[in-house]
């Protein structure tokens, strides 16, 4: 097996309208880095063509892979087994409905390569069409969390991140059977930062 230098872990339910687009803008983006990868989709069986446009994809790209799981498990369950089963000396979480833009990803594995770094997780500076009232009843609940918690989960922040191979190895040790990433990642600990974006 070739050495791996960034895996794309994406979990997908009823995806289909968003599969190429996704595809077609992560492509630009590995080749602007230039370096090995490959795409894993972590697929809650879904009721449209999702399946099946990850399937005619991975015809065409020998980098993208599908494990597809057995019932809907959901995000967090999805998110972990695709983590479980990478190659990457790193790798990337990030949901496929380009919210989160693939953009960010060169900026981030950058970071965390220069800097020596185990996770650079992305900080929301600004979300279109986000009410006052969903901004309110979001900085309760990381106050919540964060008091109630011995550790703390960073503000304005989900799923997408990059990671680094010692990252990987310890969130391999969990049983987690409902894993909260960004709670575990912050438990683990070693060297953490942020990149601010904006998302969509």
């Amino acid at each position: 097996m070739k050495n791996i230098e960034i895996s794309l872990v994406v979990p997908v339910y009823n995806e289909e309208e968003n599969i190429d687009n996704f595809l077609d803008t992560v492509s630009k983006v590995f080749k602007k880095i230039n370096q090995t990868y490959e795409i894993i989709f972590v697929l809650d069986p879904s009721s449209d063509e999702t399946e099946n446009k990850i399937l005619k994809n991975i015809k065409n790209n020998n980098n993208i892979k599908l494990i597809l799981l057995s019932r809907k498990f959901g995000q967090p369950i999805a998110t972990i087994a695709g983590i479980e089963h990478c190659n990457g000396n790193f790798c990337v979480i990030i949901d496929v409905d380009m919210q989160d833009p693939p953009e960010v990803i060169e900026e981030m594995y950058y970071k965390i390569k220069n800097e020596k770094l185990d996770v650079v997780y992305a900080e929301r500076r600004t979300r279109e069409g986000e009410t006052i009232i969903k901004k309110i009843v979001t900085n309760i609940g990381y106050k919540l969390i964060n008091s109630l918690s011995d550790i703390s989960i960073p503000k304005n922040t989900g799923d997408f991140r990059i990671i680094s191979k010692r990252i990987i190895n310890e969130l391999k040790k969990f049983d987690e059977k409902e894993a909260f990433l960004r709670g575990l990642v912050s438990y683990i600990g070693f060297k953490q930062k942020s990149i601010l974006f904006d998302r969509n």
